[in-house]
């Protein structure tokens, strides 16, 4: 069986692909800015708000991630681990709200005569598709290495810049190579990349206003955590398992069952067992908060005191 990777590895392994992310999507937003205004392109302006875009989202997750790894204190102790979502959800308006002031810039410049964008700025939106889908490919392998939702999300924002950038192609290449008659493309291009942006914004915003509202786990891990619990002795059932996801970490709430007429201590020390067992086997798990029932479980009016 395989060695569980610590929640300080995860932090860490999470952080150096946002890093890299970081650096790529600057150099990009800035070579396709400096590109779109020489090269008049407007498909290319907006291509290169998207990245920049993307590195407030990801200077925001950074500063997120090591404001989740502060320990719990007085005020906070549950600790900290809801920066991620929260800063989640506030750039995602950010993003959604540029990319509509992009939007509607374009479609007041749609018919507008301008100058043929020149043959480098279709390598510039070429090697953008290449370097994005290169960044979508490493992304999604560290986010199944480390179980990091957040990344392979991220990993998806990459694949949809890819394609954003291969429709700023398509509509550079319609213009350069169709004439004054295509000269429309360049914004359509533009809306194209505008939708996507919005889309991804959208589903941004809605993932982290989920993991703010304390929504279940995926039921595989939860299933994990489950079967892991029933395989400590004196656990005869597990009636009540909640799990939600906080950052990249997870806080768990389980009822066990144990011998009815077993003494408060001994079901005291499963209790423990439980909770230890849980956080060796699953270190992204923050806390177990193990509840004892008694076996077998009384349902209905045979329940009532």
């Amino acid at each position: 069986m395989a060695r569980q990777r610590s929640i300080e590895e995860v932090y860490t392994e999470v952080t150096r692909a946002a890093l890299l992310g970081l650096a790529v999507n600057f150099m990009l937003g800035l070579v396709k800015l400096i590109g779109g205004i020489v090269g008049h392109s407007f498909a290319l302006i907006a291509d290169a708000v998207n990245s920049i875009g993307d590195v407030v989202t990801t200077v925001a997750v950074l500063f997120a991630l090591r404001v989740a790894q502060h320990p719990p204190d007085e005020e906070h102790p549950y600790g900290h681990t809801r920066a991620e979502g929260i800063a989640a959800s506030n750039v995602a308006l950010l993003v959604i709200v540029s990319a509509l002031m992009v939007g509607w810039e374009a479609l007041q410049r749609i018919g507008d005569q301008h100058v043929t964008p020149p043959i480098w700025t279709l390598w510039i939106a070429g090697a953008n598709v290449l370097i994005k889908e290169g960044l979508y490919q490493y992304k999604v392998r560290v986010g199944r290495r480390t179980g990091s939702a957040a990344i392979i999300a991220n990993a998806w924002d990459h694949r949809s810049d890819a394609f954003c950038s291969l429709a700023v192609l398509i509509g550079l290449s319609a213009i350069r190579f169709g004439g004054p008659m295509f000269v429309w493309a360049d914004e359509v291009a533009s809306l194209v990349v505008v939708t996507a942006i919005v889309w991804s914004g959208i589903q941004l915003f809605r993932n982290s206003a989920n993991e703010l509202m304390d929504v279940q786990a995926d039921a595989e891990f939860v299933d994990q955590i489950r079967a892991t619990a029933l395989q400590v002795a004196g656990v005869e059932n597990v009636e009540t398992l909640w799990v939600r996801k906080s950052g990249l970490e997870y806080f768990a709430d389980i009822h066990i069952e144990v011998d009815q007429h077993m003494t408060v201590a001994a079901g005291h020390r499963i209790g423990h067992q439980v909770k230890d067992r849980l956080i060796q086997d699953f270190p992204n798990l923050r806390d177990v908060l193990v509840h004892l029932e008694p076996f077998p479980h009384l349902h209905g009016k045979d329940a009532e005191v």
